[in-house]
């Protein structure tokens, strides 16, 4: 099955562009973000907002606790199912999300072919505990470009990478790779860009708007229902949030720290997406952008499909 798949990074305008399509085409969204999946995790991770939910049919947003451990693997199984059912409907499935994993787990599977070593495992924990951070920097140097696609604070896949490499000698990257020369080819990947001084902007006053909505308060009302061990928290926004409110520094540095950890994110989902060569890139602030997708929709849905 053909998949399309909107991606680009933070704050670029994705959701608002196939929101728009949405008035036009009968599509569906299946959101491809690690952190909307969770409840109660609103504002800090930028959901669609209440007119965007009621105007278009968003998928895999709100499907679990923040305590539920949720990972690329559910999501595969879960979104293939919803996309199988929003065809069955006659409608169009769209994936929309910045998530790097995700798109992984669409279009190429999983390396599943290296397991798992406890010895290894709890000699890398002894080590990010004695010297935080030391874990990045060796996943850096030794398997760069999977350090591209994992999140500087998830732990968890920082080191089942390293184990991967130290007990093969192989990077996982390339392992993945050469999997995925069996893996589906058949999906269309678009881009959303913009100038990196206008995405930086919108970054940093889509930062201000969540304090100004009430992200202080919705962590407080997240810490008091879960305490702060979820990993679900170790988010940008939420894990600034809650060292603030631990006194660890100000609101002010709190807010400067998610403005630069969310800029840094962003400049890593566009070296991730560059790997793909097929992609196509648009620049949200063009003119044509809607048109340029909705062509791009029709060609591979309505006129292949009859729908």
């Amino acid at each position: 099955m053909h998949r399309f798949i909107i991606s680009g990074p933070t704050g670029s305008g994705k959701t608002e562009l196939a929101v728009a399509i949405a008035q036009q085409l009968p599509i569906e969204i299946i959101s491809m973000d690690s952190r909307q999946v969770y409840k109660y995790m609103d504002i800090g991770t930028a959901k669609p907002d209440p007119y965007q939910l009621v105007s278009v049919k968003h998928h895999m947003i709100d499907i679990v606790e923040p305590s539920e451990y949720f990972n690329a693997f559910l999501y595969q199984k879960m979104a293939k199912e919803i996309e199988m059912d929003v065809v069955r409907r006659g409608k169009i499935p769209i994936y929309v999300g910045g998530t790097g994993l995700y798109i992984d787990a669409l279009v190429k599977g999983f390396f599943e072919g290296v397991p798992r070593d406890e010895n290894i495992r709890k000699e890398l924990n002894q080590l990010n505990e004695q010297e935080p951070g030391i874990l990045r920097k060796m996943l850096e140097e030794f398997d760069p470009q999977a350090a591209s696609r994992i999140h500087f604070q998830d732990t968890k896949r920082t080191i089942r990478a390293l184990e991967v490499y130290l007990k093969t000698g192989k990077r996982i990257s390339e392992l993945q790779s050469q999997q995925s020369r069996e893996s589906n080819e058949d999906f269309t990947l678009v881009v959303i860009n913009r100038e990196r001084e206008e995405l930086y902007k919108r970054i940093n006053s889509r930062v201000d708007k969540m304090i100004e909505y009430g992200l202080i308060d919705e962590v407080k009302e997240l810490i008091s229902k879960y305490g702060k061990s979820p990993e679900a928290f170790k988010t940008i926004g939420y894990q600034e949030i809650i060292d603030y409110l631990d006194g660890v520094y100000s609101i002010e540095t709190a807010i400067h720290l998610i403005k630069r950890n969310t800029r840094h994110y962003a400049r890593r989902q566009i070296i991730y997406l560059r790997r793909f060569k097929n992609a196509i890139w648009i620049d949200a602030a063009e003119d044509e952008a809607k048109e340029k997708i909705m062509k791009l929709i029709e060609e591979k849905y309505l006129i292949e499909q009859n729908i």
